[in-house]
């Protein structure tokens, strides 16, 4: 279903309104139109299905303890205050019978980001998704990310970070989950 950016943008008018703000001022002019423009990026991936992204996958007889992919980049809107997180996500899965090229490990993630989310639920639907695409022996998703209803707003906690876990399979292994958060480097300061 295609935003209706029109009415997103008598939306954002009649809020600056309300505000107090003359939204024909040269600074505001072009804001409900800019705003309309950014909601519908950032919730692209409605239109979307992540395991799209995984049906061209490879048979693989091999042996690989895991497959691991860290640093991806996650861009979405909380659906409480329609403020964005940004921050990242790390995912590792223990291939079964099936594996996928790399570029599609991010697509998913970015998929499944870009609509209004909490989250726990994003991290959750990574899982699913992969175990479901893929049916991997194990699957574990690592999201951490920085909330601007947490740090623009409220507590104002602006170096306050997020970090949601999923497993699945033979990554649920308290022995294994840990291994791959070390090599995640969760939680680690730059």
């Amino acid at each position: 279903m295609p935003v209706d950016r029109e009415r997103i943008r008598r939306a954002v008018a009649e809020i600056l309104d309300a505000l107090g703000e003359d939204v024909a001022r040269p600074g505001l002019a072009r804001t409900p139109e800019l705003v309309a423009d950014a909601f519908a990026e950032m919730v692209s991936g409605l239109d979307e299905n992540p395991l799209d992204h995984l049906r061209e996958s490879i048979p693989f007889d091999g042996v690989a303890e895991a497959v691991i992919m860290s640093d991806i980049s996650v861009r979405s809107l909380c659906e409480h205050h329609l403020l964005p997180f940004t921050g990242r996500a790390h995912v590792a899965y223990v291939p079964g019978d099936r594996i996928v090229g790399l570029g599609k490990i991010p697509r998913v993630v970015h998929a499944l980001a870009a609509r209004p989310q909490i989250q726990e639920r994003l991290t959750d639907d990574i899982a699913t998704t992969l175990e479901s695409g893929l049916s991997p022996r194990g699957v574990l998703v690592v999201v951490e990310s920085s909330h601007q209803c947490v740090s623009a707003r409220g507590t104002n906690e602006v170096f306050a970070t997020t970090v949601t876990v999923a497993s699945r399979g033979s990554l649920t292994e308290p022995a294994a989950r840990t291994e791959i958060m070390n090599i995640f480097g969760v939680g680690a300061r730059d």
